[in-house]
């Protein structure tokens, strides 16, 4: 669920970038940037959910082969402080790494600029700011 909204505005952003660099191919690289979201976000949600169950494995070793698949979702592993910080990372790891990865991107082939945190996260403030206006009325 996540990961979808924020798909929804990387595509924005990419739309917005690719504009203000005057680009040709405009939704070729929105549908690009949306596409190479989704799948590096689908590969990193398949290593974490490798990563998870090759640590339930080893922490519960033969009782745990033993469940059912069906079963084996929730035996405690995301109790306390720990597992709280275990949740989120599974969580938000594949939309945060896709995000950068979209961002390192548009860098390199849309806007041409010179790498920097100020212009790796350039044109956010003007995408959101964009978005509040389409909700005001014309008047």
């Amino acid at each position: 669920m996540i990961g979808g909204i924020v798909m929804i505005f990387v595509a924005l952003w990419i739309y917005q970038s690719a504009m203000k660099a005057k680009l040709t191919n405009v939704m070729m690289w929105v549908a690009g940037a949306a596409i190479a979201f989704y799948v590096m976000q689908f590969f990193l949600v398949e290593i974490n959910i490798y990563i998870l169950e090759s640590v339930r494995s080893s922490e519960g070793g033969a009782a745990y082969e033993a469940i059912d698949g069906a079963d084996r979702k929730n035996i405690g592993d995301f109790e306390g402080f720990g597992g709280y910080l275990k949740s989120l990372y599974f969580e938000l790891f594949p939309s945060i790494f896709s995000f950068m990865a979209i961002a390192f991107l548009r860098i390199k082939f849309i806007t041409k600029e010179q790498f920097a945190v100020s212009t790796l996260f350039g044109g956010i403030k003007e995408m959101f700011q964009s978005i509040k206006q389409s909700f005001k009325s014309p008047e």
